[in-house]
């Protein structure tokens, strides 16, 4: 397809597929001009994270008289709170520190000592949390959504009832009620979590010392940052899996070698490890383990353990059975395309449905629902969710990986093009990855494209781009690229998809 056809072509519509940190782990909340029993709203969405908050905004834009319920007191649910934006201050954090350490000197900065200021390091993060949930109450001021902070539940399709932080009580009214209130971390049995020794991902984000020795239980994204944080910090890190790979929905050819650069940075793994029992009651952590198919059983002692087992639908106390939405056997509410339940009037969004647990899959279904709600068109194609895991190096991928795609019994074509090769990434001295293309071999249509970079989450959007038009391998590569750039390296991997790379 030449690239004036594919500019020509009509947009569809958006995103959202597979990966880590998610929406919020909220309710509902009361203060800010909180609606009266009387007052009758077009929308209420309970929840105020990145779909919740993203929804309401939307709704207002659209001229709706919307409300949003939120208990945690601060907008930004578990994504900006104790998610998604405190873990990439602390990536980011770590990473500077780590390259003053082991890389700085090749670059002619020496020093005579650095070291780590923790506490000033987890102001910066929280000052980052702090500035961005203000922010958002200051865009619901904007656009004339009121803010409720305080706990809801339903007492019928149209009626929430708030308990208000302040201890007061309230009911909101509204043609169309919105369940937006994410997803919390999935326990595992047997094993309690203090957020001191034994933590989630919110309370490693909070240590107040770094820990000698670090186990992780759960190698998903979630796992593989918090674990990278701690490692470049002085932590030894031990990563323990029950599965046979690490982050599964990658493709397998990346995710070796992202293991293997992980490996380098001093992350072990043991993978088909069972967590058999936890232990706490002494001054550090004792995990017994054994294979996960069974057999001889061992010990390993940390000082802290992560529990990073994945997330889980986060709808306790909402009253659901109360109204009769359905749920399905994982405890994620039924949607039809139109985000709309089995009740009428009453709609859900982000990690409490099925789909991919990501703030950007959330804020997209917050949009589309909306749209319908107002009587337009939205849609989310879940299989256009980039994917990116914020460790150094990044991974970041979208669509099929080639596993997927010999399932279906598709003839393809892969293309790829390593850093190695990059003019930039040599210049900048981080040329550690590779780029993936795969394309349909008759017709060249890109399936998936995989990128392992630095900043491979930046990068993948031009993939998501073509990928949403329907572009060829052949379009990125005549696509002109600036030089040098690490962008290069995917004009390079989809010119080795349909015919030769140059610079390889």
């Amino acid at each position: 397809m030449a690239i004036s056809t594919l500019a020509r072509r009509k947009a569809t519509t958006f995103l959202s597929s597979r990966f880590l940190y998610s929406t919020s782990k909220y309710s509902f909340s009361l203060t800010r001009g909180f609606a009266s029993g009387s007052d009758e709203n077009d929308v209420v969405v309970i929840g105020g994270g990145p779909g919740g908050y993203v929804a309401a905004i939307k709704a207002a834009q659209l001229g709706l008289k919307t409300t949003c319920i939120e208990k945690r007191g601060t907008l930004g649910g578990t994504c900006l709170n104790v998610g998604c934006i405190p873990s990439k201050a602390l990536l980011h954090s770590s990473h500077m520190f780590h390259e003053a350490q082991h890389s700085f000197a090749n670059h002619g900065v020496k020093f005579s000592s650095v070291e780590v200021d923790l506490p000033a390091m987890m102001g910066q993060k929280d000052k980052a949390v702090s500035n961005l949930t203000r922010g958002i109450e200051g865009l619901f001021k904007k656009n004339k959504v009121n803010y409720v902070k305080g706990y809801g539940k339903f007492l019928s399709p149209s009626e929430i009832s708030v308990d208000t932080v302040e201890g007061g009580n309230s009911v909101v009214k509204g043609k169309n009620i919105i369940i937006a209130t994410g997803s919390d971390v999935k326990g595992l049995p047997g094993i309690t979590i203090d957020e001191k020794k034994i933590v989630s991902s919110t309370g490693a984000l909070a240590l107040t010392e770094i820990p000698q020795r670090l186990v992780v239980i759960g190698a998903g994204y979630i796992g593989l940052e918090m674990g990278s944080v701690w490692g470049r910090l002085g932590s030894e890190v031990t990563v323990v899996e029950f599965a046979a790979d690490i982050v599964p929905t990658m493709d397998g050819e990346v995710r070796k070698q992202f293991q293997r650069a992980l490996e380098k940075q001093k992350m072990k793994f043991m993978l088909n490890t069972k967590v058999v029992s936890v232990d706490a009651t002494g001054d550090g952590v004792k995990l017994t383990l054994e294979p996960s198919a069974g057999g001889d059983q061992t010990i390993l002692e940390a000082d802290v353990v992560l529990v990073s087992a994945g997330r889980v639908p986060f709808t306790s106390g909402l009253g659901l059975d109360t109204i009769g939405v359905e749920t399905d056997k994982a405890g994620r509410i039924l949607v039809n395309e139109r985000f709309a339940t089995n009740v009428p009037g009453v709609h859900a969004i982000g990690d409490v449905i099925p789909g991919p647990m990501l703030a950007h899959k959330a804020e997209e279904d917050g949009v589309a629902c909306v749209e319908f709600i107002a009587g337009k068109e939205g849609h989310v194609d879940y299989d256009m969710v980039p994917g990116v895991v914020y460790t150094h190096p990044e991974v970041a991928y979208v669509g099929k990986t080639e596993e997927q795609v010999k399932s279906l019994g598709v003839d393809y074509r892969v293309g790829k093009f390593p850093f190695l090769a990059n003019s930039r990434a040599k210049a900048i001295d981080d040329a550690e990855g590779i780029v993936k293309v795969i394309a349909e071999k008759e017709s060249d249509k890109i399936l998936g494209v995989h990128i392992m970079s630095p900043n491979a989450g930046e990068l993948i959007h031009e993939a998501v781009l073509a990928l949403q038009y329907g572009a060829s391998s052949e379009d990125i590569a005549r696509t002109c690229h600036a030089h040098p750039t690490m962008s290069e390296a995917l004009k390079e991997a989809a010119m080795a998809t349909y015919d030769k790379p140059i610079h390889m």
